[in-house]
């Protein structure tokens, strides 16, 4: 299964990278047809689409790369690297488009062929949409951070192109040359925003950002599947490498239980975890022995060393599995 998804990832960012460069140059023949700098602003994205897929095809395929000496934890942290770029070279095709639309406010140029450029481009927007949908599935399905971020930009692209084509087209029937800077500025700004949003959201995974949402879902599932020996879980972490999970906690567990037994618990909590993710999860599970601050709140009900009586359980919230172990 694994291999099959290292091929399927491959797969999908060169169709995308093909079909890219397909409209690329679609939208190109588009804006040198009509002379539009509106159209102008769809054509600099798709060249960052270019670009930003064959960077996406080359970081798919060195994260897929085993594990070494020099890397431990895998390649994976490429993919977050490359949709940091795309993020960088959207921003800077927004500024480009801005200045360009500012320039030819002041210098306006007439426009031709008007009607068959908003056709092209509406064309190609709905091929965006759709190669984004999927590479989109494909990322959540087979957990690729670059397959992701490609697919959102794509469809980002294919909503500015919807607005681009109503403007255009009311720039058709009123004959206004002035309106297609304004469209341009206006599109300009919405493709700076979205490489913002990319920023923003790769960033927090190259800075090890706590996933909040994927903590609680393990919390629960170490909650709901939990023994009398599993007194505690605390000190909870994760951090994620391209497809492949790290995840650390400290397990509380009688202090009278050997060291084999208390590996089989290891075990199970593995278990337990890697049963609800079908993608691959590293463990680093330490074991700490409880003491009698702990009773209260114990349900072990053989324990012959028992300093006080249950009283009740503490539910493994996110707060408290994240919280510092009680030494």
């Amino acid at each position: 299964m694994r291999e099959n998804d290292k091929r399927i990832k491959l797969v999908v960012q060169r169709r995308i990278v093909l079909f890219s460069v397909l409209i690329f140059v679609a939208k190109t023949g588009a804006y040198f047809l009509t002379n539009s700098v509106g159209i102008l602003t769809d054509a600099l994205e798709s060249t960052v689409n270019v670009m930003t897929g064959f960077i996406s095809l080359y970081s798919i395929s060195f994260a897929l790369k085993p594990r070494d000496i020099d890397h431990p934890f895998g390649h994976g942290k490429i993919e977050s690297i490359s949709a940091s770029i795309e993020g960088i070279l959207i921003v800077l095709a927004g500024l480009v488009i801005i200045f360009e639309a500012v320039k030819r406010l002041f210098n306006p140029r007439e426009l031709e062929q008007l009607d068959v450029g908003i056709l092209i481009v509406a064309l190609a927007g709905l091929l965006n949409y759709i190669l984004g949908y999927f590479s989109i599935k494909t990322g959540e399905k087979h957990n690729s951070i670059a397959l992701v971020a490609g697919g959102k930009h794509l469809q980002s692209d294919t909503y500015s192109t919807i607005g681009l084509v109503v403007g255009l087209g009311f720039l058709w029937l009123t004959k206004e040359a002035w309106l297609d800077s304004v469209i341009a500025m206006l599109f300009g700004s919405i493709i700076i925003y979205t490489g913002y949003k990319i920023l923003k959201e790769t960033t927090s995974n190259l800075m090890d950002e706590a996933d909040f949402n994927l903590l609680k879902d393990i919390s629960k599932i170490l909650w709901e599947n939990r023994n009398e020996n599993w007194i505690d879980v605390s000190n909870l972490k994760l951090l994620k490498y391209g497809d492949r999970y790290h995840i650390d906690c400290d397990l509380t567990l009688p202090w009278y239980m050997n060291i084999a037994d208390a590996h089989k618990e290891g075990d199970s909590v593995t278990q337990k975890i890697s049963e609800h993710y079908p993608y691959p999860i590293d463990f680093t599970i330490h074991t700490d022995a409880c003491n009698s601050e702990l009773c209260r709140n114990c349900s072990i009900s053989n324990c012959e060393f028992r300093s006080h009586s249950f009283e009740n359980e503490t539910v493994w919230t996110i707060e408290n599995t994240i919280k510092q172990a009680v030494s």
